[in-house]
């Protein structure tokens, strides 16, 4: 049979998994396999025997649904087009409603999704690393083994849909014999990338981490002259964490560990993880910053300047430990937002949020463990965010550039505001669009709105 499987041009620096195990289970079988990123016209004008679109985040619903139907006349039998992955899992109805398609939701591992002999063998075989060559894109992380050692999650935490799309939890998924088989078909790779949603919840754990050493990521690893890194990419629940398996962690070349940081409440025990990481010798720690669901921009911003703050106390302590934070914004992935990015949590306005993404642009979404950088970009202290988030756009991202030309006399202006001015200029600006035409009473308010006009930076001082 001639097999197409295609992925939408979205960015995404992981390779579709799923994609590479259908592959190997099609060329095992003797068929023809080929596999297209985006919209193809050479690849869509030929007629295949079956098609997979693999899907992603719901958010990319609308680039999904145009390479769904890009596709669909280039399948011989409508109903061997096969739609599968996250997306289509959460958002069945919909796609099917939209494209005419019924998704395969959930794991391959029931017999007989794919109406083929064995077919629920799918997720046990070893990825074909070979096909991504067929595409020109490159995956940012490309020199590495991709595995699962345990499946699902044992929490229901409401703003994730793992439990619905790995809805068993399956406590190990042994690693050394697909290791052992990658290595023999397409070569030896440099790090190990685990997807596992939480690994600290498998009663295996300690034999998991003994068997990704005896597989040759032991601490101090070496793949041709490079060290060798372990990531457990979803993150590790910290509330799990204990220092018996922090010194577990520690016996691998992890890198870096991932610890959520979703709400400042759960602050005294994400600093509790995170010393507890810094005293078992694990040095780099990358933190997860999930904004806009239930928290306020001042617990946002609390929670950043933590990480700041423990890594000045690491660097007194004499402690080889740095944090880099990476802020997320939430998104839903059901209701009236699933498809978008336009949500906006309860103690959030577009304003804040816009402010927010400004700030990561020059940042390039990372915050990094210095607090120079940190305060220049996020501002010294709550009152110093809360300004900045009321900002015209052009001074955040090129505060430089607008340092002395603009920036300045809108400074020197909101801070003259009485404070029910200051209040009514942010009703107005957050809840309305400020280049709009929009006036206020009073004069310095409208002085300090005439910022937000496009191509009008150059009278901003006067």
């Amino acid at each position: 049979m001639r097999i197409l499987l295609i992925e939408s041009a979205y960015n995404n620096k992981y390779p579709p998994l799923g994609l590479m195990k259908i592959a190997a289970f099609h060329k095992a079988r003797g068929d023809n396999v080929h596999f297209v990123k985006g919209l193809n016209k050479e690849v869509m004008t030929q007629l295949w025997d079956r098609i997979y679109i693999t899907t992603l985040f719901s958010f990319y619903w609308d680039k999904t649904i145009e390479t769904i139907k890009y596709y669909e006349f280039s399948v011989k039998d409508p109903q061997n087009l096969f739609i599968g992955g996250p997306m289509a899992t959460i958002l069945a109805d919909e796609i099917e409603r939209e494209t005419g398609f019924k998704p395969v939701k959930g794991l391959l591992n029931e017999k007989g999704k794919l109406r083929l002999p064995n077919d629920h063998l799918i997720d046990s075989l070893v990825p074909d690393y070979s096909m991504l060559e067929q595409v020109d894109y490159k995956y940012p992380a490309n020199n590495a083994y991709f595995a699962y050692m345990t499946r699902g999650c044992v929490r229901r935490c409401p703003f994730c849909v793992v439990y619905i799309i790995e809805p068993e939890y399956v406590k190990y998924i042994p690693l050394k014999q697909q290791i052992a088989l990658i290595i023999e078909k397409y070569g030896e790779k440099k790090d190990l990338l685990l997807l596992d949603n939480n690994v600290l919840a498998s009663s295996e754990f300690d034999k998991i981490i003994n068997e990704i050493q005896e597989i040759g990521f032991y601490k101090g690893a070496k793949f041709k002259g490079k060290n060798r890194y372990v990531d457990f990419n979803q993150g590790i629940d910290m509330r799990l964490l204990k220092k018996e398996r922090m010194k577990k962690l520690a016996e691998i070349p992890i890198k870096p560990l991932r610890i959520a940081f979703d709400s400042y409440s759960l602050k005294d025990k994400y600093v509790k993880a995170v010393r507890l990481a810094a005293e078992c010798g694990i040095k780099y720690l990358s933190n997860y910053i999930l904004f806009n669901y239930d928290d306020t921009p001042e617990e946002f911003y609390l929670r950043l300047r933590i990480n700041v703050e423990l890594n000045e106390e690491f660097e007194k302590e004499g402690y080889p430990t740095r944090i880099w934070s990476f802020p997320m914004k939430y998104s839903p992935i059901l209701g009236e937002h699933g498809k978008d990015r336009k949500f906006v949590g309860e103690k959030w306005n577009p304003r804040y949020l816009r402010s927010i993404q400004c700030i990561l642009n020059a940042t390039h979404g990372v915050v990094g463990p210095k607090r120079k950088f940190f305060e220049a970009a996020f501002g010294k202290n709550v009152k110093e965010f809360r300004k900045l988030l009321l900002m015209p756009e052009d001074y955040i991202i090129y505060r430089e550039d607008h340092k002395n030309n603009g920036a300045a006399y809108w400074n020197s202006l909101y801070s003259s505001l009485p404070s029910q001015q200051k209040a009514d200029f942010h009703n107005l600006i957050c809840e309305t669009q400020a280049n709009n035409g929009i006036r206020s009473k009073y004069p310095n308010i409208n002085k300090l709105l005439s910022h937000y006009k496009k191509h009008n930076l150059e009278k901003n001082n006067e």
